[in-house]
């Protein structure tokens, strides 16, 4: 999903990139270095995690190897290429019990395997090279891969009651917009490395978010159909990895470095539902 934004954002800045999938295991030192080898590559962005939260906590070597020894790969790789690394994290590495936006410098303290192994990462990251932007993001959606949106979408066209979670707080955070900041380090040649964070603005809950997306969607009319959206708590819906109650981060510091203003998450996900209906559109001409 992001990986897919991030290489448009490239294109429309007309800044030259070689894009990998799983042609390239980051996990693989020798893949790694055969891929790189003979390019002049002055940046790399990783953009590969696993990201299967709960999964995670049955498969934590697997979780490990991805999120944790292959960013190290990519970081050490780019530390001899003298190259930047831009490598995304989570929320996930804060416990959640916070009241205000975690700021960059708080103390992690994951509770659960994929956050560990994410906070590994960052880690390995620090560790390889001096020359690296880390960007802790949450909530992700966008029109590539499973996200929240698109399942509410989908299930609100054909239920008539949704129960939603609504004691977990958050930021939503449109890949678009992600894949325009981390972008723009790149293109402003930004040498002030470290760790960042990036959600679109405000904050809201699953229910809220969901909320709005129906009201959203229908007014669109995207979705058609009369769905009950109700509040419930997260007892309700126990799962194996434990989310955090509160994942809302600071943005003032990547707002400083980049000086740009970041949209509101509402306006965000106006956008996509937007860009949606076109591309509904769009496939139902092909299909003419």
């Amino acid at each position: 999903m992001l990986g897919t934004e991030v290489a448009s954002a490239l294109e429309n800045k007309e800044l030259p990139f070689c894009a990998t999938d799983l042609d390239v295991d980051i996990t693989d030192r020798k893949a790694v270095a055969d891929f790189t080898a003979e390019k002049a590559i002055t940046w790399i962005v990783n953009c590969a995690a696993y990201t299967a939260v709960d999964d995670a906590e049955d498969n934590e070597d697997l979780a490990h190897r991805i999120n944790a020894v292959g960013p190290g790969i990519l970081a050490k790789t780019a530390d001899r290429l003298d190259a930047t690394m831009i490598h995304i994290s989570t929320d996930y590495v804060f416990n959640g019990e916070a009241s205000v936006p975690y700021e960059v410098d708080v103390m992690p303290d994951p509770r659960s395997v994929y956050g560990e192994t994410k906070l590994a990462g960052e880690a390995s990251v620090h560790a390889a090279t001096k020359r690296y932007f880390i960007v802790r993001t949450a909530w992700l959606f966008g029109k590539n891969g499973k996200n929240f949106v698109s399942t509410m979408l989908n299930l609100m066209q054909n239920r008539n009651e949704l129960k939603v979670v609504s004691d977990q707080r958050g930021t939503p955070t449109y890949v678009a917009d992600l894949a325009h900041t981390l972008t723009e380090f790149i293109r402003r040649e930004s040498d002030n490395y470290g760790m960042y964070h990036y959600t679109n603005e405000g904050s809201t809950n699953w229910y809220e978010f969901a909320c709005e997306i129906y009201a959203t969607g229908t007014k669109m009319g995207i979705i058609t159909n009369l769905c009950d959206i109700l509040p419930v708590p997260s007892s309700q819906y126990p799962t194996k990895a434990s989310r955090p109650a509160y994942s809302v981060l600071s943005r003032k510091k990547i707002e400083s470095e980049l000086d740009m203003s970041i949209p509101e998450w509402k306006h965000a996900l106006d956008r996509f539902l937007s860009d949606e209906i076109v591309r509904r559109n769009q496939g139902d001409h092909q299909n003419e």
